[in-house]
């Protein structure tokens, strides 16, 4: 079944020369760059990360992105660290922009490393991000991050920069995820700018402003060891769990149960994006949260037509981050973030068993969520049946290439004794008969615990959206947004925070994608 997890262990990791020479890291220093700190927005700004050793960051400011002006911006997001989305000024553009810094502000990028499409890549860092400080709120300190502000050490011959149409996809889908009740990084705005950038043609720089209560990242661990630096490994180890963790401390072995919690966490996070159709994309070792939580929208893809091996990014030659492949890969990297802790776990016995909690995690939570989608209680004794039931779902879908969305979404419409309003269903599917057959297995086993179709229905659209970022939908307002018109993503933006509401008024947004959305490709270049 599409939902299983086919797990191998990584071999022994050798580890890679580090592309900064000794001491670079402390010598870096981008001083001489323009921008300074100003009363912009009096963010009540602390920096928790900038207090570690120097050694984890270089000090910094961004380069302003000239005469900026707002695309975008999320009010529940801004609300949550006390802004009023109403009151936005030019001075809170520029802030936004990273075109003026708050007077608390201590701007940092991080180093880290780590495993790209399965290979050491050594070291990375925030390239474009720029870490302001973090923020107090009702869900606990929360970081601010401009991403795109400039160059840093860690740029890596790159400008920087990011781009308007990779800045509007990655604040639409953080905001939708977060909707959607997805871990996942938030996204506070994005600011644009008209200074060309180059990519494969010449497009326009933009800054999404993230937010999560960390960036620490399995790359951040995996630099210190593929360094031999147990000290700094250690240090780490220590901040996270002391911040992100406190409970962890009394175990008898905190950083084996720091393993075993970013474990089960990350499986039960891929867990949740198969269930809605998510697919990241680049699931490399440095773009995974230390909190379980989705981190980098890159080229991403929600699916449409199912086929459980689509490769959403079109630099994925190999297909490594398919849909198929997420549950495997994100064992894969529990297993490298694994590796990195072996020094301080103690006990490689210790470190397996902390690690053998992902399957049985990713299954529990699949199983679960995949009854939710159904409207089926989950019964102990028809766990052998269920299973089947889902197999042959799923085996229809991929024969078909049903819409993955709209055959749950419409799913809960059908009723338990009669099958007289089976034709929305029945239209995603080219071979009927098969849609049927499995149709009539699903009315079997609803009747069998009593379902009752009101109290189903209302279940079922409760957990399945009808509004989901489809790739033609960010088109649509990235080309108006290409026009200084930002309408639509302000309207997308307001849809998808609202993914299993019904909105009769946008049900356009809720459509089978147009045969030109076939041709869309998103790629890591942006």
């Amino acid at each position: 079944m599409t939902f299983d997890v086919a797990l191998q262990h990584p071999r022994p990791f050798a580890p890679a020369a580090a592309a900064f020479p000794p001491g670079a890291l402390k010598s870096a220093s981008l001083r001489n760059q323009p921008g300074k700190a100003i009363a912009a927005i009096a963010l009540p700004l602390e920096n928790s990360f900038a207090s570690l050793p120097p050694d984890f960051y270089t000090r910094l400011m961004p380069t302003p992105l000239p005469a900026p002006y707002l695309v975008g911006i999320s009010a529940p997001a801004a609300r949550l660290i006390g802004l009023d989305p109403a009151q936005v000024d030019d001075d809170t553009v520029a802030v936004l922009a990273g075109s003026r810094v708050p007077e608390r502000a201590q701007p940092v990028a991080a180093v880290y490393s780590g495993h790209q499409f399965g290979v050491w890549a050594g070291q990375l860092g925030d390239g474009r991000a720029m870490l302001l400080g973090d923020v107090a709120t009702a869900e606990g300190p929360m970081e601010l991050q401009w991403k795109g502000a400039g160059m840093t050490p860690y740029s890596r011959m790159g400008d920087g920069r990011a781009v308007l149409r990779s800045s509007i996809r990655e604040f639409l889908c953080s905001e939708a995820m977060h909707a959607l009740g997805i871990p996942t990084t938030r996204a506070l705005s994005v600011a644009g700018s008209d200074q060309g950038v180059v990519r494969e043609t010449i497009e326009t720089a933009a800054v999404v402003i993230r937010m999560a209560p960390t960036f620490i990242r399995f790359g951040s661990f995996e630099h210190w060891f593929h360094r031999n630096n147990e000290g700094n490994l250690r240090i780490l180890a220590d901040y996270v769990i002391d911040r992100f963790y406190p409970a962890l401390r009394d175990e008898d072995n905190p950083y084996a149960a720091l393993l075993e919690e970013v474990t089960r966490r990350t499986a039960r996070m891929i867990a949740h994006w198969q269930s809605v159709g998510f697919m990241h994309g680049v699931m490399n070792t440095d773009n995974m949260s230390i909190l379980g939580q989705t981190l980098d929208y890159g080229p991403f893809g929600f699916m449409e037509a199912f086929n459980a091996q689509h490769i959403c990014n079109h630099s994925d030659h190999q297909g490594r981050y398919s849909y198929a492949m997420q549950p495997q890969i994100g064992h894969w990297n529990c297993y490298a973030l694994a590796q990195a802790l072996v020094p301080l776990i103690g006990e490689v016995e210790e470190t397996q068993a902390a690690l053998d909690v992902y399957q049985g995690e990713f299954a529990t939570t699949v199983d679960r969520l995949l009854h939710a989608k159904l409207g089926l209680n989950q019964l102990p004794e028809q766990a052998d049946a269920d299973r089947a039931l889902l197999d042959s779902l799923f085996g229809i879908l991929q024969a078909n290439h049903a819409d993955f969305t709209l055959f749950f979404r419409r799913l809960s419409g059908l009723q338990a004794g009669s099958n007289a309003g089976d034709e929305p269903l029945r239209d995603l599917f080219i071979d009927r008969p098969a849609f049927d057959a499995w149709a009539q297995q699903y009315r079997t086993r609803l009747l069998l615990e009593g379902s009752v179709d009101a109290e189903r229905k209302a279940a079922m659209n409760a957990v399945n959206p009808k509004y989901v970022l489809r790739n033609y939908l960010a088109q649509g307002a990235i080309d108006k947004a290409q026009q200084k018109d930002f309408s639509e993503v302000a309207r997308l933006l307001q849809v998808l925070q609202s993914p299993f509401d019904e909105q009769p008024e946008n049900e356009q947004y809720a459509a089978l994608p147009p045969d030109w959305a076939a041709e869309l490709e998103v790629s890591c270049s942006s």
